[in-house]
């Protein structure tokens, strides 16, 4: 097939009559209706030719940008030897991974199981935390997100899972960072805790320093399984690998996916301590995961975490979260109208506004000026920046220059 021409002439309409129309008409009213052609780095080119820094990273997925050339090396090395791998049979590149996981995961984490996407990682953590405590209570957070797969719809907002009918009994969440709330929440019954490190969807809140510590003393308290989302907070995303580390807590599960990826093939893992396993020693086969944990998968993440936790790279990563965060520091004392609040650790920053509607207004106009962001779906005053890890000096002032012209726009409107 001609792409070049094909999405140039063809991939819009064809996109609208077979994928989805509802898609195409949100697309056009955000300013997102193009279909990207090349992608280099932070950029992404449309058909037409114009170039837009790609600011969402869909949540940490492009963390090294786009098409990677390490990444796609260490792929195509690894189709030499490997292939996907048969799910049901032991493997070196997941033993290899795996293995990688426990040295750099926090405190005593030392077993994975591999999965596709996050949804899918997360439904496993919940019933891993059921099957061992033989409870069914789960608490997570109100603007919390966690998946769309079903004990992963269950723990979040009514807004993706009213539609669908009953789902899974047992789930109740509580406001973000309340440790009050959680506590009046938490009984015997309560088999899992599940919270994101920082609530992206949620607009970036930052909990404070004692929020985890308090979180893992009442799982201890009430025997339940503190289970921590880092699929877009941790890789690297805060200037440290694990978001979590901020906090000083071991957690009992820890979910990834996303930035696993390297944007090059698709994975997830749930990593967990030594006495959750005592389960799987005895269901050893009771989860699987067809595509989950694919061996030339492995070699690409492989590659990922190496490079993510270098000392160096995390050190440019908050670095350059402290470069976004002066500008965007100036940016509000120029529009304090507009931005009420900054709120970063390392790339993951969100940008506070004082109405809802301000949310979709700034996604439009940074479209018009060259830069791919949206606002928080379970909060919308709030937008959010996740550019990728990579981003250079001037990609950060161009998108400085974007948010100041677009505030400027905004406070004519």
């Amino acid at each position: 097939m001609d792409w070049e021409k094909y999405l140039r002439e063809e991939a819009l309409r064809d996109y609208e009559n077979y994928v989805s129309p509802g898609k195409i008409k949100a697309y056009r009213l955000l300013g997102f209706d193009f279909i990207p052609a090349r992608r280099e780095g932070v950029w992404i080119y449309d058909d037409q030719g114009r170039k837009y820094v790609n600011c969402r990273s869909s949540g940490g997925v492009f963390n090294f940008g786009h098409r990677p050339e390490e990444l796609i090396a260490e792929l195509k090395a690894g189709l030499e030897l490997f292939d996907l791998g048969d799910h049901l049979l032991a493997s070196g590149p997941r033993a290899a991974l795996a293995k990688k996981l426990a040295q750099l995961t926090p405190g005593d984490i030392q077993y994975t199981v591999f999965g596709v996407g996050g949804g899918e990682a997360i439904d496993l953590a919940i019933k891993l935390a059921r099957a061992h405590t033989k409870k069914p209570g789960v608490i997570s957070a109100l603007g919390g997100y966690h998946g769309h797969t079903g004990f992963a719809l269950a723990t979040g907002d009514e807004d993706f899972k009213k539609y669908f009918g009953p789902l899974a009994p047992g789930f109740v969440q509580v406001p973000f960072a309340d440790l009050k709330a959680l506590e009046k929440e938490m009984d015997q019954t309560t088999a899992a805790v599940i919270f994101e490190t920082i609530p992206a969807t949620y607009g970036i809140k930052i909990p404070p320093d004692d929020f985890f510590p308090g979180v893992r003393r009442l799982c201890d308290q009430f025997g339940a399984v503190m289970i921590i989302d880092e699929v877009q907070a941790g890789l690297g995303r805060t200037g440290r690998l694990w978001a979590i580390e901020e906090y000083n807590v071991v957690p009992d599960i820890m979910v990834m996916a996303k930035g696993l990826s390297g944007a090059i093939y698709p994975m997830s893992a749930t990593c967990f301590r030594p006495f959750l396993n005592r389960f799987f020693e005895e269901h050893p086969f009771i989860h699987i995961s067809t595509m989950g944990g694919s061996e030339i998968g492995c070699l690409v993440t492989l590659k990922v975490l190496e490079l993510t936790s270098k000392p160096e790279f995390l050190a440019e990563v908050r670095r350059k979260g402290d470069l976004f965060g002066k500008g965007l520091n100036q940016i509000q004392k120029r529009h304090p109208r507009l931005v009420k609040e900054v709120r970063h650790k390392g790339l993951m920053i969100g940008i506070g506004m004082p109405e809802p509607k301000y949310g979709m207004l700034l996604t439009i106009t940074l479209a018009k000026n060259g830069v791919i962001a949206l606002f928080a779906h379970n909060d919308p005053s709030a937008m959010i920046i996740m550019p990728p890890l990579i981003i250079k000096d001037a990609e950060i002032s161009f998108v400085l220059e974007a948010l100041e012209k677009s505030f400027t726009e905004l406070e004519k409107f």
